[in-house]
């Protein structure tokens, strides 16, 4: 009777750790993401990012070796995490940077069972239009002024500024093609 009331309990315990769980705590995990962008280990975030963060993280890792102060802003101590707000297989954590009191709403969503930050362009994206939207930046007329500024533009100096603009791409490229041979 004994040994079929440990088993009983053991059995309960593992369940119950395996559902609370869930992957982890989507707080804890880009707590840790977090913590390992500012030390620079690209390596450690992958781990803890979506499969579709992978060209984001390409391009910090690019920045990290031009402007290695850009990492600074990440430091653990200046962050306070928010509770997650879960919803299915996607958790919100809203952060904020204690020096500037600026608050960043942060993305995680479920893969295979673990929660992973969504560090991709197209929540990266929603992230920026949210913060714009907070200052009262309206996206559409800002494309829409930039538009109609290019428009008045000459047709030499735009030719000239889309030269450059390929220039930069192409040597982009070839960093970034350097990088996965590495």
């Amino acid at each position: 009777m004994k040994k079929v009331l440990l088993a009983a309990i053991a059995g309960m315990v593992i369940m119950f750790s395996g559902c609370k769980s869930g992957g982890g705590d989507p707080k804890t995990v880009l707590s840790e993401f977090i913590t390992l962008l500012h030390k620079k280990d690209l390596a450690g975030a992958r781990k803890l990012a979506t499969a579709d963060s992978k060209t984001m993280l390409d391009m910090t890792e690019m920045g990290m070796k031009t402007d290695s102060k850009e990492f600074d802003k990440y430091k653990p101590d200046n962050m306070e995490y928010g509770e997650a707000k879960i919803d299915g297989d996607k958790a919100t954590v809203a952060v904020k940077e204690k020096d500037s009191g600026e608050t960043m709403n942060y993305v995680l969503k479920k893969e295979g069972g673990t929660w992973k930050v969504a560090f991709d362009k197209a929540t990266i994206m929603g992230m920026a239009t949210e913060k714009m939207g907070e200052k009262g930046i309206n996206i559409t007329d800002s494309i829409t002024n930039a538009i109609d500024e290019i428009k008045q533009m000459d047709t030499d100096s735009l030719s000239d500024a889309l030269k450059e603009g390929s220039k930069a791409m192409d040597s982009a490229a070839k960093i970034i093609e350097e990088m996965k041979k590495k």
